[in-house]
């Protein structure tokens, strides 16, 4: 039970423009980086190996392959930080957390597209 203070500090920075995805989807995440004076966006595509939490500390985490390298970043769900978040593609998978995709390699790494 949280103080009505909190709720309300926490209920204004959340956002709502978040689309709905899961884990085994492919997103595209626009991520805000600064460099010196700078700031530019990056692009961070890959997929969805696992969301955890609710509310402003909620957080996902996404998986690319980068020069042969498995390559993870973790986002809060609700940062300032990313501008957009693009769903590209919905994967079909039986797991909420795919922490088994890690040793995995090439085509078997591969998940199947969600039919819609």
């Amino acid at each position: 039970m949280q103080s009505p203070l909190i709720d309300a500090v926490t209920k204004s920075q959340l956002r709502d423009d978040i689309p709905d995805f899961r884990a085994g989807d492919t997103v595209r995440i626009h991520a805000k980086v600064v460099e010196g004076s700078r700031e530019r966006i990056q692009l961070f595509e890959g997929v969805v190996i696992k969301r955890r939490g609710t509310g402003i500390s909620a957080t996902y985490t996404v998986r690319k392959i980068s020069s042969g390298v498995g390559v993870e970043r973790t986002f809060p769900l609700h940062s300032p930080r990313v501008s957009q978040i693009e769903v590209i593609r919905h994967g079909r998978v039986r797991r909420a957390k795919l922490y088994y995709l890690r040793s995995l390699r090439g085509k078997a790494a591969r998940i199947p597209e969600k039919r819609r």
